[in-house]
């Protein structure tokens, strides 16, 4: 999934403001903890393209020729992305 710099940084700051205007955190320096949201948010959204390259290719390399978006491919591409994403421990 792709997000744009801005997007991150709105998303960044919206997740600031709530966990400070609901009580749930104080601290020092906002721009630290955006910097912080920014960065783990960027790592999430490359893991997931790193899997989905990973899958892509797993699903091309098969013996059979599996054609894009048809019901089988749809479904052996949920199937590797939901394994590698257990292995990752995300689900």
């Amino acid at each position: 999934m792709y997000l744009s710099e801005e997007r991150i940084r709105h998303f960044s700051h919206l997740i600031v403001n709530g966990i400070y205007f609901d009580d749930l955190v104080d601290y020092d320096s906002a721009e630290v903890v955006v910097a912080e949201i920014k960065r783990i948010m960027t790592e999430y959204l490359n893991q997931d393209d790193r899997i989905d390259t990973f899958v892509r290719n797993k699903i091309g390399s098969m013996s059979r020729p599996v054609p894009v978006g048809s019901r089988e491919w749809d479904i052996l591409y949920k199937k590797y992305f939901d394994e590698e994403m257990n292995k990752k421990n995300r689900l």
